[in-house]
């Protein structure tokens, strides 16, 4: 066996050390032993611990791979996510004000993707082991909210159902304001006695809806989202802020960035996180890739009383871009996937705008977008790191630009 020091952490939540060697739920500072394979350890057993070192909240962490760090105090993940942010910056040149991090609460999440394996009598619904496909069931998760708990049961039967042993289920569900709202994939296909008998599922288990294959076999009840003063249905397995609370302190971060202007344009807005909230103060318009997020958003403000007037358009911003002569508003929200936003921030970054509000689910992207929009005459204001995936190395952000 080798005995290394680790450094560092690195950005998957794996601690490293020099070579580098990655040793999976290790800290700082830990003197730990084990087989070297490559550039990973395995066999690992902690010699001298860290004083962030804790005992995991969640009986299944050793097993389960739906966390990474449940091993770290609270205080040092904090710490750690908001220095995350720190270091991708500085490696863009950049300095900003870090507000002190949010963090959402245990058992919180309201969304989450259950994979699920028929067997020779029932079926088991978890989440992977550690780069694994094994499933491992999480009955005592410590990070779901209760009221999702009771999916697993749900997706345990209509996996007997409509599940083969051959092949393995995804399942994402999500807590809506009407009950559980459930997306299958991977199951076998629908004909006329399994399309019937996942109908009568949805009553007997109160489902609120219940999509298999992208097909919806039954809406019971409206799965509608609260945006504000507006109530609306994203599509079935639509992208989802993972928490309330982490949805409050990103809109709450949007809101603090607008401080001026009568009306604004919301890039990559989904089904309406800010576009909604947004309206009850400016007239919005709301850009998303996908139709049908962006037909939600638009029925959602039909729907609502006291809000300013919201358009919309399915539009792809990574091939076709606003360009600058046609963001003629007071400011801008962005919201891009992990691999940021390149064309667009070029244009944003030629345009007139007084204010950006950027959202971001990815620091290293983030950091180079910022960079743009640096040179081009932007400040960067501040940037309030929030931890909605908690225990987890997945680092959100939000922050504010000003032309200077």
């Amino acid at each position: 066996m080798s005995q290394i020091e680790i450094q560092r952490l690195g950005l998957h939540g794996d601690g490293i050390a020099d070579g580098p060697i990655y040793a999976p739920l290790t800290l700082p500072g830990e003197t730990v032993e084990g087989d070297i394979d490559g550039d990973r350890l395995s066999n690992m057993r902690v010699v001298t611990p860290s004083e962030h070192r804790v005992k995991a909240p969640c009986r299944h962490f050793k097993s389960c791979g739906g966390c990474q760090l449940q091993h770290a105090s609270d205080a040092f993940l904090a710490d750690w996510k908001v220095e995350v942010v720190r270091q991708a910056l500085a490696a863009q040149g950049l300095e900003t004000d870090l507000r002190p991090i949010a963090t959402s609460s245990a058992n919180s999440r309201r969304r989450a993707v259950f994979s699920a394996r028929r067997t020779k009598k029932a079926a088991l619904v978890g989440f992977h082991a550690r780069a694994s496909d094994v499933i491992v069931e999480v009955p005592d998760c410590q990070l779901l909210h209760p009221d999702l708990l009771p999916a697993r049961d749900v997706i345990a039967h209509l996996a007997q159902i409509g599940g083969s042993r051959k092949g393995e289920l995804s399942a994402t569900v999500t807590l809506s304001d009407a009950g559980l709202d459930l997306s299958i994939v991977g199951g076998k296909e629908l004909d006329g006695p399994l399309l019937a008998r996942m109908a009568q599922e949805v009553e007997r288990f109160k489902l609120a809806r219940l999509t298999w294959d992208g097909e919806v076999i039954a809406t019971r009840v409206s799965p509608a989202q609260s945006f504000g003063a507006a109530s609306v249905v994203p599509p079935p397995g639509a992208f989802l802020q993972a928490t309330k609370e982490g949805e409050s302190a990103l809109l709450n971060a949007v809101e603090t960035a607008i401080t001026q202007g009568d009306c604004g344009i919301d890039l990559f807005a989904g089904s309406g996180t800010f576009t909604l909230p947004l309206a009850a103060q400016y007239q919005m318009h709301g850009v998303e890739c996908e139709k049908a997020m962006i037909q939600a958003l638009d029925a959602g403000w039909r729907k609502s009383q006291g809000l300013k007037q919201v358009t919309s358009e399915a539009r792809d911003l990574f091939r076709n871009p606003i360009v600058a002569e046609d963001l003629d508003y007071d400011f801008a929200v962005i919201d891009p996937p992990r691999a940021g936003a390149e064309a667009q921030v070029a244009e944003l970054a030629k345009s007139d705008l007084a204010e950006i509000a950027y959202v971001s689910c990815n620091p290293v992207t983030f950091a180079r977008d910022a960079a743009v929009l640096s040179k081009a005459g932007y400040h960067l204001d501040w940037v309030q790191t929030v931890d909605q995936f908690r225990w987890s190395s997945h680092v959100e952000l939000a922050s504010r630009f000003v032309r200077k």
